[in-house]
């Protein structure tokens, strides 16, 4: 039962892989081909671009600035050669 469902599966797979694609290459005129090849494959639409200065963000603020400032106040009070 299981591998009569297992080839179900794999011949519903297989008749969209043989799928027919144009034949581009068979076109001899430059400007015909390249609209084939357009055609076959549509440009991508361009994402729009981040906004860097978003209200709606906070400033990112780094957790160890501050830490470092203390550790940093803290080894200035160091006596080095008493």
């Amino acid at each position: 039962m299981k591998s009569t469902l297992a080839l179900l599966a794999l011949c519903a797979f297989t008749q969209s892989a043989s799928a027919k694609e144009p034949e581009c290459r068979a076109i001899e005129n430059t400007s015909g081909r390249l609209a084939c090849y357009d055609a076959a494959s549509p440009p991508k639409l361009q994402k729009p671009a981040i906004v860097e200065n978003d209200v709606s963000r906070a400033a990112y603020k780094d957790p160890f600035l501050e830490e470092d400032a203390r550790t940093t106040a803290k080894l200035k009070n160091i006596c080095r050669g008493c």
